[in-house]
């Protein structure tokens, strides 16, 4: 009788130190959730995400607009081609000068040549994009999140709506809404037409005209 009550004393102040450990770790935590959405996806999700996943090799075109406190603009994409992780973007814009923009890469290296023919490459993209258009493009995730897919870094949390339609993606404080959706018969899933991404007060917005398999 003896070691129980003292095994379940011992039991009882590992139970309050674990607690009290956990209430001093950072946690993630869940806004509420919009009314008429959930974030249980569909039966359907697993094979949705991995017909997406398989789409690795692919093009589209459309338009981009961008606006942050510093500068705004839009662009027409004329091209994006993407095999795997590497793509090859280019944009068209009177903004800023911009003319034609070839943006050639990957997750860790980006070449961008503007369109009086200076190229200027590096290791980070991000920060290559800001410094040359002054916009604050996530690139690598947005190779992503175009196809309806979560970036492989960083948590995230699905939204989806009644009819199972992926609705939005919150990941590293981004916030990516799914507006439209383009359908391209049985050759490819169902795929964005129109997104918009935004972080404070940062929005990104595309509009997809079209989707090509490669």
């Amino acid at each position: 009788m003896f070691f129980s009550t003292l095994t379940k004393t011992w039991l009882l102040h590992t139970l309050v130190l674990l607690l009290a450990t956990l209430s001093g770790c950072s946690t993630i935590t869940l806004e509420p959730l919009p009314k008429g959405l959930t974030d249980q996806p569909p039966a359907s999700w697993a094979n949705t995400v991995r017909q997406r996943q398989n789409l690795d090799h692919w093009t589209l075109i459309g338009k981009l607009a961008v606006k942050q406190p510093s500068n705004s603009g839009s662009a027409l994409i004329n091209q994006w081609v993407q095999h795997n992780e590497d793509y090859d973007l280019i944009l068209s814009s009177a903004f800023l000068g911009m003319g034609r923009t070839q943006l050639k890469g990957s997750p860790d290296f980006v070449e961008l040549t503007l369109a009086n023919g200076e190229r200027y490459q590096s290791s980070k993209p991000d920060e290559l994009i800001l410094a040359a258009t002054g916009w604050r493009l996530p690139l690598n995730q947005l190779t992503w999140w175009v196809r309806g897919l979560t970036a492989p870094a960083g948590d995230y949390r699905l939204l989806f709506n009644s009819a199972g339609e992926l609705v939005a993606i919150r990941q590293s404080g981004w916030h990516i809404q799914y507006d439209r959706w383009y359908s391209a018969g049985a050759e490819l899933p169902a795929l964005p037409a129109r997104i918009t991404a935004t972080k404070g007060e940062k929005r990104v917005r595309m509009a997809i005209t079209d989707w090509q398999r490669l």
